[in-house]
Order: C-alpha cells, then structure tokens, then sequence
C-alpha cells in the first residue's frame, strides 16, 4: 500500500474509514488488480506490453460505465475473453487462456500473507475485511 507511509493514523481505521461509505455503494471507487507481469511456463511475459495495457484499461472503463460482462470468481470479477479488444493482438489462445486463469496455489498463499498484513493492525483492523479474507479463502480451498 503505497499510502501507508503517509497516513497519521492505524491504517486499520483507514480501511474502517472507507467501509463506512458501504450504505452509498454507488459512490465508492471501484477498484481493479492488475499483474500485467504474469509469466507463463516458459518464464516469459504472458502480456504483450505496455504498448497493449489499454486494452485492459479499456475493459475496465467499460465496467464501471455497465457496458462490460465480467466472470465471477473467488477473488472477484474477470473480464471474458471476448470483452477485451484483442484486435490485431499477437497472443494465442492457451497465453490468453492462461491470462485469464486463477493460479490457486499462488492465491492461497497470497490470502495467508493478506490475513498476516491485516493482523498487523490489530483490533483496529476492521472485521469485515477479515470476513472478506475467509471468504475468499475458503473459494478457493
């Protein structure tokens, strides 16, 4: 969290400061993770580059305006493959299907180190992040 530094405060009440808007839901910033270094089996980028991450920005914005279909999946929504523009864009099927495929064993240990990063706060860490981090964790077991 590049904020963290920053922030004169526990970050845990930061995070308890944002889930306080959940009543305006429609308000809140969506947010969107992006690995755009994703490697495949033969260790190279899965993505073809910068030069294409607008494709992905774009589905994105497509999204937040409801002119994008998503799948649903334990650590939330992907987009499909046909609602990216891969016009013109050198990248085959099984790279494209690996792109868009959940690497359980890396996210399993992702979501440990997440509840170790939120542990670090302590009572101030709010608990609906905790129940978000089990609920994705057990998704994916």
């Amino acid at each position: 969290m590049a904020m963290k530094p920053f922030c004169g405060y526990n970050f845990g009440d930061y995070f308890g400061h944002w889930l306080s808007f959940a009543a305006k839901a429609d308000k809140l910033p969506k947010i969107f993770h992006v690995n755009w270094f994703r490697k495949g089996a033969d260790g190279k980028f899965l993505w073809p580059g910068f030069g294409d991450n607008m494709r992905v920005l774009e589905w994105v914005v497509a999204r937040c305006t409801g002119k994008a279909a998503a799948v649903e999946t334990p650590i939330g929504n992907l987009p499909r493959a046909q609602d990216l523009n891969l016009d013109g864009l050198a990248i085959g099927e099984p790279e494209l299907a690996a792109l868009l495929a959940i690497d359980h064993a890396g996210w399993k240990k992702e979501i440990a180190a997440i509840g170790e990063y939120l542990a670090s706060y302590g009572t101030h860490t709010p608990a609906a992040l905790h129940a978000e981090r089990q609920r994705v964790a057990a998704a994916l077991a």
